[in-house]
């Protein structure tokens, strides 16, 4: 998140406020990325079914002068998957450019058992979080 926000930075005057956030899955201490091929989505997705794994985004808020970051850990729980359910969910093209194979607000929201965290911070920018990190970045610049 930090890298992608100041290279935002670098295309502004340096003023001006740039967020960046980036996500990862991670089960078993392994982090699971965007998936190669249908393979590693298969790989992914099957190490993720029927167990708890987290989530965690980042937010950077910043200029060129100061930047602030916070992360956000959400645990997920994925109910037991079938291969037919996998095949088919990477036939839908959903889980091809996302990390850990799946997107909780597409249809792999159905995979969710349930979660204990924030759920925008699973789809990618924790809104609640961020808010507060903006509210208080601008506080201070005044």
């Amino acid at each position: 998140s930090q890298d992608k926000a100041l290279a935002g930075v670098e295309k502004t005057d340096g003023r001006t406020p740039v967020l960046g956030s980036d996500t990862i899955v991670v089960v078993d201490d392994e982090i699971l990325e965007k998936p190669e091929d249908y393979a590693d989505a298969k790989r992914m997705l099957t190490l993720l079914s029927g167990r708890q794994h987290q989530v965690m985004t980042a937010v950077t808020l910043a200029t060129a002068v100061r930047s602030k970051t916070k992360l956000v850990v959400t645990n997920v729980w994925f109910k037991a998957l079938s291969e037919k359910e996998i095949e088919a969910y990477w036939q839908s093209g959903e889980p091809q450019d996302k990390a850990g194979s799946y997107g909780i607000q597409g249809i792999g929201g159905k995979f969710i058992e349930r979660i204990d965290g924030s759920y925008y911070a699973v789809v990618g920018l924790p809104l609640m979080e961020t808010d507060i990190m903006v509210r208080d970045f601008l506080s201070l610049s005044i």
